[in-house]
């Protein structure tokens, strides 16, 4: 794994419309932890635990949930009294994180975010990406594949499978073949993105910066941007429906542990 220290930024902003809980969408549960709190451990994994949370949507609930993180997570002793203290008891796993957590506004678009914690983004090279989406990515491959082509950013893609079967027909309407759910053609961004910081230059505007729609086709246009193909696994949290799957997988095989 990596010694290096690179900042990795989480969007946090999205209100969750398609979840059943009124609450951030990135603290749903899963396997007892918020979906938040696997994508940051995946990152630490590699090395990378100096985060920078663009918050959002209900961000005070993500504020409380780190200012109570200790004494939720661990067993504690307290010494009472005028001098009173506390200790903390239990695994270390996040002993060295660093989580910055940043009000970017509540009802602006991803890029906009990003370019709003920019002060807090140290060195030449960040790492961006999703609060709900979880995948067994080899951070290392990814940034090794980023450095190497020398572009200004790189996007995790990923293919999909189909949700249906999908027939295939004759001119006639005769079935000639079935596949049931198969691997779909196009890559999709998976998130897990690496950026130069020179990035930053293709934010500025307006609170409604689309990174999506704006920022990643100007990379496009302009020759700098590059895809790391990812052919292992990959889930995004997008609906309630998806939040009970992934937990059922976290409980029966958890691909995304990569700790």
């Amino acid at each position: 794994m990596s010694t290096e220290q690179i900042p990795v930024v989480i969007l946090c902003g999205g209100q969750g419309t398609r979840m059943q809980a009124a609450t951030n969408k990135v603290l749903t549960d899963i396997g007892g932890r918020p979906i938040l709190w696997h994508v940051m451990r995946i990152y630490a994994t590699y090395g990378h635990s100096r985060f920078i949370l663009a918050l959002g949507h209900q961000g005070e609930e993500i504020k409380r949930y780190f200012l109570e993180y200790n004494p939720m997570s661990c067993d504690f002793t307290v010494s009472l009294g005028h001098s009173g203290s506390i200790t903390y008891h239990g695994p270390d796993g996040e002993a060295d994180w660093q989580v910055t957590l940043a009000d970017t506004g509540a009802h602006v678009e991803k890029g906009t975010r990003i370019r709003r914690v920019a002060r807090y983004i140290k060195g030449d090279t960040f790492f961006v990406t999703y609060g709900e989406a979880v995948g067994n990515i080899d951070l290392d491959a990814l940034l090794a594949f980023h450095r190497q082509h020398g572009r200004l950013a790189t996007v995790t893609g990923t293919r999909l499978r189909s949700h249906l079967g999908i027939f295939q027909l004759d001119r006639t309407g005769q079935v000639t073949g079935f596949m049931e759910k198969p691997l779909l053609d196009h890559w999709v961004n998976a998130g897990f993105m690496v950026f130069e910081r020179e990035v930053l230059d293709y934010l500025a505007g307006d609170d409604d910066v689309h990174l999506e729609r704006q920022v990643l086709p100007r990379l496009v246009a302009d020759g700098q941007l590059m895809m790391y193909r990812h052919a292992g696994f990959w889930r995004s949290m997008k609906t309630f429906k998806d939040a009970l799957e992934l937990d059922a997988v976290w409980r029966e095989s958890a691909p995304w542990k990569v700790w």
